[in-house]
């Protein structure tokens, strides 16, 4: 067994596998979206979640964590694919595209609260899950108010 027990093991690979899911779904929105502000907004995101990728994989193997190398998850694939319909079915993209990504961003945070709730981890990873579940509630809170502009 690693330095967690094996729920928690799980639970934060997990994790590590819906960010690379949300990371490439940033950048798939970003090809749908016409506003160059949102292009960049979803960009950023996409940046963002690779750091929070990096920097807890980092973290749980210089604990000795067996962290999975993965590329995301089948239900992100589709999930993608998904955003592509939407896309070419949706009268406005943009208010669409928001919309994904405010539903993604709320479950991303229901994501790392359950691992907050349920994880036995010490308190440098406790420090980074707030950190990006923090980072991640911005993002909601400013998706929501660029879904209200656009």
């Amino acid at each position: 067994m690693g330095i967690y027990n094996e729920k928690t093991e799980n639970k934060l690979n997990d994790l590590l596998e819906k960010a690379y899911d949300a990371q490439k779904g940033f950048k798939k929105v970003a090809e749908h979206v016409d506003s160059s502000s949102l292009k960049s907004f979803f960009s950023d995101k996409a940046r963002e979640r690779s750091n929070h990728i990096n920097e807890l994989t980092s973290a749980l193997r210089k604990k000795g964590m067996d962290v999975t190398d993965n590329d995301g998850s089948t239900t992100g694939s589709l999930h993608r694919t998904w955003i592509d319909v939407k896309a070419f079915f949706s009268m406005d993209d943009d208010e669409s595209m928001l919309e994904e990504v405010r539903n993604g961003e709320k479950a991303a945070m229901e994501d790392y609260e359950d691992a907050l709730e349920d994880c036995e981890v010490d308190n440098s990873i406790r420090d980074i899950l707030i950190k990006q579940k923090n980072e991640i509630q911005a993002s909601y809170n400013k998706a929501d108010y660029l879904e209200d502009i656009h």
